[in-house]
């Protein structure tokens, strides 16, 4: 029963490393079932025997990589209270950009659900469930702000600073994915982040 276990996993470990890559070269729109197993050097029958369909598929690769993400998300931003709030901010995004840029899977997982999945028909679903998680970041760094208030500059709203950076992040995140060559974005990111967080200090 254990081998039979193990087996298992190793080839829904399979299927998964086939479909990212597939989805990578060719996008999920163009992607079906068939392409995922003839990758995977499986049956059709054991692509499905572990994903009831291509969306699900796509959900269990995304959250692979998200589930950690947002596990650091809370530790750094909430947990680590001996840190100063704003420094927390710069930790968090500076630990994101270098996830991204440690783990190939993590990186191309990023460049699959932004520049490769039409968020169309089933798809849509995700993308109100990428817009919740937003929401939910958005939220935790309203609550670092407003710690970190005597130490901002006056009039700046802990909402309206976290829903800034929220959008830096986006932003920032989608560039540096498309800076292949490591000559703008990823070149400055730490630097981009420092900037960023300097911009709320008294």
């Amino acid at each position: 029963m254990r081998r039979t276990k193990e087996e298992a996993a190793r080839t829904r470990r399979t299927i998964m490393d086939a479909a990212l890559k597939t989805f990578s070269k060719q996008g999920i729109a163009r992607t079906t079932m068939e392409d995922v197993a003839r990758a995977a050097g499986v049956t059709r029958g054991a692509v499905y025997w572990h994903f009831a369909n291509k969306r699900d598929l796509i959900h269990a690769i995304r959250e692979e990589v998200s589930l950690p993400l947002i596990d650091q998300v809370d530790f750094t931003l909430l947990k680590q209270q001996d840190v100063p709030p704003l420094e927390r901010v710069e930790r968090f995004l500076v630990g994101l950009i270098e996830a991204v840029e440690r783990c190939a899977r993590t990186r191309t997982t990023f460049e699959v659900i932004s520049f490769k999945c039409e968020y169309v028909d089933d798809m849509a679903r995700d993308l109100r469930e990428y817009a919740r998680k937003n929401e939910r970041l958005r939220e935790t760094l309203t609550k670092v702000y407003r710690e970190a208030q005597a130490d901002m500059r006056p009039g700046l709203q802990p909402e309206l600073a976290a829903l800034e950076t929220v959008t830096f992040l986006a932003g920032l995140l989608r560039l540096w994915l498309m800076d292949r060559h490591a000559t703008a974005v990823r070149a400055h990111a730490r630097e981009l982040i420092a900037m960023h967080v300097a911009s709320r200090k008294a």
